[in-house]
């Protein structure tokens, strides 16, 4: 995609605010009191399983749903009650909704309705050299690719220089390879326009690279707003924990402020890990380390079940010989495989790693 002079295509981005947003389809609650803010030129995800609010809390921003309560605020202006096309943002759909019938030049041309010809051609011609795509202004959508048709549709969404940029699950019809090119090009050009992004996914991945922060949804409510790395490294909820990346569980005992009985093994608990008697503990695979080189906390004796071949790593499924039947994951690289022998192994749990759940 071409950068130069991106900054001049669109109006610097609008924050935005969601206030107390329900909504119920009959007896189902779709949205639970909803509260977010998403700060001008930030780019947020909205992320969580089919069926947990995330897509219904887009359409109500967008005005294609009305909340049953709350506020909705663009900048300074309450859009709670606003028609969608009075609301000033431009959305890519999961399926980009092209008109077929008609040519790349006259999709991007669609929403500048009542602009003078001249004015619309220019529009378009800046458009398509944004998105890396000029010259295709005679084509129709059926003769691009996957990749293409997305970039012709987010053409269109910013064509009328929104404040707002929502993005419904815009990468799902890709295939991998491509996704993950098109989500660092989107992410870049909408750091260069500073356009205020709100994007729904349920790929963790998407999320990750993409946002400034991500919203973890289940249930019709906010599990946890954060930073893709607060929402990784402490997750505040199991549900959060589970749902973004792999996790191991052991159920525990407090034996004191600073250590866990887990199985009759005694493990040492960073400060801050938490305060709950009992419950489980929730530890990353990345973290434990196997055969450690050099003697580290929480070290005891297991043993492996299986190892699978990841290319650069592995993934390691374990026993703790004090806690038989209870299967653990740890990851090492693909390099260390070699020093670590037999069946019989050590790991260690640093106690920076554990986090405590009631």
């Amino acid at each position: 995609m071409n950068r130069s002079n991106t900054t001049a295509l669109t109006q610097p981005g609008a924050p935005m605010k969601v206030r107390n947003v329900s909504k119920r389809f009959g007896a189902f609650t779709a949205l639970d009191d909803v509260s977010l803010d998403v700060a001008a030129g930030e780019l947020v995800c909205l992320l969580g399983p089919s069926g947990c609010g995330k897509t219904t809390l887009l359409r109500c921003i967008a005005g294609l749903e009305r909340q049953d309560s709350g506020v909705l605020y663009l900048g300074d202006r309450d859009v709670s009650d606003l028609a969608p096309q009075a609301r000033d943002y431009g959305i890519l759909f999961q399926s980009y909704a092209l008109f077929p019938n008609l040519s790349v030049e006259a999709n991007i041309a669609y929403g500048l309705a009542g602009s003078n010809r001249d004015v619309v051609r220019k529009r378009v011609g800046e458009m398509l050299d944004l998105v890396g795509l000029s010259g295709s202004e005679k084509k129709f959508p059926g003769q691009l690719s996957g990749g293409q048709q997305q970039r012709v549709a987010l053409a269109r969404a910013l064509a009328p220089a929104p404040s707002l940029l929502l993005l419904d699950e815009p990468m799902s019809a890709l295939d991998a390879r491509v996704r993950e090119h098109l989500c660092t090009e989107l992410r870049q050009l909408q750091r260069q326009l500073g356009i205020t992004t709100l994007m729904v996914t349920h790929n963790q991945d998407e999320a990750m690279l993409m946002a400034d922060r991500i919203a973890v949804m289940n249930n019709g409510k906010v599990e946890q707003y954060a930073t893709p790395q607060d929402i990784y490294d402490k997750p505040a909820t199991p549900f959060v924990a589970e749902f973004v990346g792999q996790g191991n569980w052991l159920p525990f005992q407090r034996s004191s402020d600073s250590h866990a009985n887990v199985g009759g093994m005694s493990m040492r608990l960073a400060a801050g890990a938490g305060q709950a008697a009992s419950g489980r503990l929730f530890c990353r695979p990345e973290a434990i380390s196997v055969n450690p080189l050099l003697h580290e906390e929480n070290l005891f004796p297991a043993r492996v079940r299986e190892i699978t071949f990841l290319g650069n790593r592995c993934r390691m499924s374990f026993e703790l010989n004090q806690l038989p039947g209870h299967a653990l994951t740890a990851e090492v690289g693909s390099q260390d495989l070699p020093r670590l022998g037999a069946q019989d192994i050590f790991v260690a749990l640093p106690p920076e790693s554990l986090q405590v759940f009631a």
